[in-house]
């Protein structure tokens, strides 16, 4: 009989943008996989994985904070475990890590748990925000292994004591497809143009991007800084809808909504630029590696990994404007064969690093030790970033 996995994250757009490629590995593998996530639009994942079960979530809200809310998606998700009884559960972000843990517990099924990123509630101190590293030291206890995209990230909760060392692997992102993502020929243009793609946080480093746009465009009028992203009003570090329009009227900056495609932007860009506080792995920044762009991002968790300084793009200090706008600058002096190069080794790095056939199958080797060999699975060290 097949093996039956299970993952379980807060937002079928997850899915669709981050598990794709990990799905299908699992299918070829052999094994059986069903997907537990609140539905929205991005559903037409189904479409690209041919038969995954998929089983809607009804009490996870991501941005609630409402005790009763939370003990019934517990209940739910014990439900939805009993009922399927699949060998492995993979859980994805706050709330599945957290109560999906619990409940796998309850239901008597192993899991594995991945951090994406500590984001919002580790950058941020609120009442809130302090309990969540206690909820994890708790959750945690019944996982079997706990999958870290950064050494910095794993570092903190061995440090604080969330998890015991042992129970830590990193696995550098979610992996990007260099083939779907791959250089295509730039349009000519006299246009320089730097690109921000991200949810449209500030602690995306999204107020430095302006700031720095600011000065760029003074000194460079041909300059022209794009931003794609959506305006999530529901995030509590979402820029305001307000502000947004309040920096297009300025002219330092171009908002494009949100993009079906990125590659096509990305393919216009001559450099990408993420000023993050933190991340687990940037996605937007492998996607634009893959397609031969050079990378401007900061010196923050999750950012420098992507990075070799004056090799594949630029490292500044996080918030702080006046070095990421120097970084711009010399991005668009910099001659435009030496440009192409960094281009180039960003390309090798996001196929020699980040690939997702390399990153889902690190995972698949995890998941095999698991099911196959006992608990006792050796665990990636971080010679993975070598």
């Amino acid at each position: 009989m097949r093996k039956k996995i299970a993952l379980v994250d807060n937002s079928t757009w997850n899915i669709f943008n981050f598990r794709l490629g990990l799905i299908r590995q699992l299918k070829n593998a052999g094994y059986e996989v069903v997907v537990i996530a609140p539905l929205d639009e991005y559903i037409r994942y189904l479409n690209e994985t041919g038969v995954v079960q998929h089983i809607p979530l009804r009490r996870l809200s991501p941005q609630s904070t409402n005790f009763f809310r939370d003990l019934a998606l517990v209940f739910e998700l014990i439900g939805i475990y009993r009922r399927e009884k699949p060998h492995l559960i993979l859980h994805y972000t706050i709330k599945p890590n957290i109560f999906g843990n619990i409940a796998a517990r309850l239901a008597g099924i192993p899991s594995i748990s991945t951090i994406t990123g500590l984001g919002y509630t580790f950058l941020h101190r609120s009442l809130i925000n302090r309990m969540v590293p206690g909820l994890y030291r708790l959750a945690f206890r019944w996982t079997q292994r706990v999958i870290f995209y950064n050494n910095e990230d794993f570092e903190l909760f061995a440090q604080r004591r969330i998890i015991p060392a042992a129970k830590g692997a990193i696995v550098p992102g979610s992996g990007v497809n260099t083939n779907h993502f791959r250089p295509l020929p730039k349009p000519d243009s006299s246009a320089f143009v730097y690109l921000f793609i991200g949810r449209l946080l500030y602690d995306k480093g999204l107020r430095e991007f302006v700031e720095a746009a600011q000065e760029v465009r003074r000194l460079n009028p041909l300059a022209e800084c794009w931003i794609i992203g959506e305006l999530n009003a529901k995030n509590p570090a979402a820029v305001e809808q307000a502000q947004m329009i309040r920096w297009m009227e300025e002219g330092y900056v171009k908002y494009w909504g949100i993009a079906a495609d990125v590659r096509h932007f990305i393919r216009r860009a001559n450099v990408v630029v993420l000023p993050s506080y933190r991340e687990g792995v940037p996605r937007s920044i492998l996607e634009a590696m893959a397609m031969g762009t050079p990378i401007i991002t900061t010196d923050a968790a999750g950012c420098r990994d992507t990075v070799k300084s004056q090799l594949n793009g630029w490292i500044v200090p996080p918030a702080d404007s006046k070095a990421l706008a120097a970084a711009m600058l010399e991005a668009c002096h910099m001659p435009q064969a030496d440009l192409l190069q960094m281009g180039e080794y960003s390309r090798q790095i996001a196929l020699t690093e980040f690939d997702e056939k390399i990153i889902t199958g690190r995972y698949l080797h995890l998941i095999n030790g698991l099911l196959h060999q006992g608990t006792q699975v050796p665990v990636p060290q971080h010679s993975l970033y070598e």
